[in-house]
């Protein structure tokens, strides 16, 4: 197995290679703005380092959000792109459970990313593997209650300090992470998301009201 890992719903870009047993190779870089132009570079990378070509690829993985529209889709896009190139599996995660598995916690937190219009995506957990909330959006302020007393990972749980003021590590996803989650959850024989995404809420471009369809004469 080698699993080949990306996602693209959070500020980081973040890619890995995984053997099933261990990490081989990784590279993330924290830009909002720059996923197309970072992800293809970023995967590079890591099978340069590994010393291995694309196709010695069995499986794909993405993290499948929720996230910004436009963020999202480069890698749902790119990752299906490889899979439809290679003949190989792609498996959609979560990607707020691959924040929590990086954390560790073997406790009940929370893990929260910026949703932007000063909101957050959020889901509680009751560990690192057990999530018990299905993913959301809500503003901070809305949930307070259900998050009091938590400890709570992501960028979103940084930024909003007062609703989420036990914020730790991992701020940001990892790659890594995502792929070590499939390949434990693939090895005991579990069948992971289907790579849509999940966006929670429409995107920011609408059709304008009032909109006139200009038809050939």
């Amino acid at each position: 197995m080698l699993l080949l890992a990306m996602d693209t719903a959070t500020p980081a870009v973040t890619v890995a290679l995984h053997d099933g047993q261990s990490v081989v190779a990784q590279s993330s870089q924290v830009d909002a703005r720059r996923h197309g132009e970072l992800l293809l570079p970023a995967v590079h990378r890591v099978l340069d380092e590994a010393g291995l070509g694309l196709d010695a690829v069995t499986d794909l993985v993405v993290g499948v959000g929720p996230g910004p529209y436009t963020g999202l889709r480069v890698g749902l896009v790119t990752a299906a792109t490889f899979g439809s190139a290679l003949g190989v599996p792609v498996h959609g995660l979560c990607t707020l459970d691959g924040l929590a598995y990086a954390s560790g916690f073997d406790e009940p937190f929370v893990v929260a990313t910026d949703a932007r219009r000063k909101e957050v995506y959020w889901a509680r957990y009751d560990d690192a593997r057990t999530r018990v909330t299905e993913p959301a959006v809500d503003r901070p302020a809305d949930i307070a209650d259900l998050v009091a007393g938590l400890p709570a990972v992501g960028a979103g749980a940084r930024l909003y300090g007062e609703v989420f003021p036990d914020a730790r590590e991992p701020e940001h996803q990892s790659a890594a992470a995502l792929a070590g989650l499939a390949a434990e959850r693939l090895a005991a024989g579990e069948t992971l998301l289907d790579p849509l995404p999940l966006y929670l809420r429409r995107p920011d471009a609408q059709v304008p009201k009032n909109y006139k369809v200009v038809t050939p004469q």
